[in-house]
């Protein structure tokens, strides 16, 4: 029942244009993992079904753009203006063949997030290994093939190591030789980079630092919380998209209740949603 009303209100904001108006000047990144039928009880996988319903919502509702191009214009002194940046993290399969099609059908830009040394191989991530599930990564080839087909692609580290908890040492393995990875692949520029986790605790002062050293252009975290105008690239935040979003509208409710309590109180409200799910 909550979820139906916070659905109705959403529509209602959306109707009347509110959503509109409180975002102005603001920038959202999304993030996804997995999009899959199926019970998941991590929160990492939304099914086709509703990844299409979301991709609508983002193009009938904001300035979809790909991230580097909403880089671009924190990097210019530009304004946001309800600009949207879709993202996936890690290279699971399923991105390839499950969102790849929606996103083309509804010409959609996206970046997708790999971990390099997961790609083509049988890498079992902690997180599906409690479950005691495995979901297929992305072969070099698929990953090819979204950037031929214009979709960006950026590193995640090697391994996915939690940037907050491993020596400098490793975090600058694990960072240039994520990219280094990727553009031998490619023969193109990865550099765009979100932090593994994405957690306040994952994020060190030292790790951006080793980021900025290795050219990229950005640094993504996954707490939730929005773009404002004059945002630091290095300090992008994301909302990941999951089932506790039981709607698109919903997502939209939830964007305007954090801009209001942002410009209230400085407070951020959808860091809760996504910390237990951004990794």
């Amino acid at each position: 029942m909550r979820g139906l009303v916070k659905d109705a209100l959403g529509r209602l904001v959306s109707a009347s244009r509110l959503d509109a108006l409180l975002l102005r000047r603001t920038g959202v990144i999304v993030a996804f993992h997995r999009v899959q039928d199926g019970h998941d009880p991590e929160g990492l996988s939304l099914s086709r079904e509703m990844f299409e319903r979301h991709c609508r919502f983002f193009r009938s509702h904001f300035n979809v753009v790909p991230l580097r191009e909403l880089v671009s214009r924190l990097e210019r002194g530009e304004t946001l203006n309800r600009h949207l940046a879709i993202t996936f993290d890690d290279g699971y399969r399923d991105n390839f063949e499950n969102a790849r099609p929606v996103l083309e059908k509804l010409s959609l830009p996206a970046t997708f997030f790999v971990v390099s040394r997961w790609i083509d191989t049988d890498a079992w991530p902690w997180w599906d290994r409690e479950q005691g599930v495995r979901h297929p990564w992305m072969t070099w080839e698929q990953v090819a093939g979204l950037a031929q087909r214009g979709f960006d692609i950026g590193a995640h580290t090697r391994t996915h190591v939690d940037l907050g908890n491993v020596s400098q040492e490793i975090a600058r393995d694990e960072i240039f030789g994520s990219r280094l990875d990727l553009e031998r692949r490619l023969g193109r520029a990865a550099d765009l980079f979100p932090y593994p986790f994405g957690g306040r605790q994952h994020i060190t002062a030292a790790s951006r630092s080793i980021v900025e050293a290795a050219g990229f252009r950005c640094c993504c975290s996954c707490h939730g919380g929005l773009a404002p105008a004059g945002a630091d690239p290095f300090r992008l935040q994301r909302i990941a998209i999951s089932p506790w979003f039981g709607s698109p509208h919903q997502f939209g409710l939830e964007l305007v209740r954090e801009r209001v309590t942002r410009a209230t109180s400085g407070s951020p409200r959808c860091c809760e949603i996504s910390e237990a799910i951004g990794y």
